[in-house]
């Protein structure tokens, strides 16, 4: 009875021929759709904004003696309006938008950093720290064995299809 030894090899090249490799123009289109799905999921207003507190039970600083029974006339203060007037980033901008006009200033739409002689630095798109490697399949940066993992389980051409 012979048994065969099984076969040393690194298995990140063994598992590159089953991946895809994608063009610069899918990778564009896949960096482009990934954007506008995160601006829909980013896109909505504080479900919390509106809730008010009940000002009937205790504060934790309060001793229920010292409350008193009659209510007190309520006092409005400037936290209060600035809660309840107030603004969506939407809205913001297009006031923003407008005083620029007004005074012949960039708005926030078209404000723009000067371009500069540094390199560009590059960071891993799993974890934040600097990146020295890429994705052969979709061209996002990593930086380590275990970010290239995650990313190939999680991430890795998930938008594309």
């Amino acid at each position: 009875m012979s048994a065969q030894k099984p076969t040393r090899g690194s298995g990140r090249l063994k598992d590159s021929e089953k991946r895809k490799i994608v063009d610069d123009s899918t990778r564009r289109r896949r960096f482009r759709r990934m954007l506008e799905l995160l601006e829909s999921d980013n896109y909505q207003e504080d479900p919390h904004a509106d809730l008010v507190m009940s000002k009937k039970l205790p504060k934790f600083d309060d001793e229920p003696e010292q409350r008193s029974t009659r209510t007190k006339k309520k006092e409005r203060t400037a936290e209060y309006y600035q809660n309840k007037y107030r603004k969506s980033f939407e809205q913001m901008v297009e006031e923003d938008r407008i005083d620029a006009e007004k005074n012949g200033r960039p708005s926030y739409l078209e404000a723009e950093a000067r371009s500069t002689d540094f390199v560009a630095r590059k960071f891993c798109n799993v974890c934040g720290f600097f990146s020295k490697y890429t994705c052969v399949t979709c061209g996002i940066r990593y930086c380590s064995i275990r970010c290239m993992t995650i990313h190939q389980e999680t991430r890795c051409l998930k938008w594309t299809a």
